[in-house]
């Protein structure tokens, strides 16, 4: 089995990273999980949270992301995130603006309840907290994002 894996990371904007790996942590809806060579074929869903590298040499690198998917192979991860960073360029101002968009989304969802369902609301109120968990994480204040008019 090989000692690496292929790691790939793109968001709408740009691409991230595109390094060979040891291990991929990645934030999963439905719980942490760390992918490894060898690993059996899945796609993954992503909730906010940090996706951290452990790269051939063992340097550790850092990536928030807001959510998205992750195909992982035997032989690779390539994650599609919704919006992504490396760690260092997660300012408060950075932050503050990610925190705006979850709370205009939250928004949305509340005043079209009865169209779109309970659960879309319960998704927002879901993703708010993870964004709060994720700022808390990085060491910033969730609370001090405005939330949009």
């Amino acid at each position: 089995m090989a000692d690496t894996m292929q790691f790939d990371l793109v968001s709408p904007e740009r691409s991230l990273a595109s390094v060979p790996v040891r291990e991929v942590r990645l934030p999963g809806n439905d719980g942490d999980l760390t992918a490894m060579p060898g690993h059996a074929p899945t796609i993954v869903t992503l909730r906010p949270g940090m996706v951290i590298l452990v790269g051939a040499d063992g340097t550790t690198s850092e990536f928030a992301v807001t959510g998205g998917f992750a195909e992982i192979n035997a032989d690779s991860v390539s994650l599609l995130a919704e919006r992504g960073h490396p760690r260092a360029e997660i300012t408060q101002e950075v932050f503050n603006d990610m925190m705006s968009e979850a709370h205009r989304g939250h928004r949305s969802a509340q005043d079209r309840r009865e169209h779109v369902g309970g659960e879309v609301v319960t998704a927002a109120v879901k993703l708010l907290g993870d964004m709060q968990a994720l700022g808390t994480q990085i060491g910033l204040d969730p609370n001090q994002s405005t939330v949009p008019d």
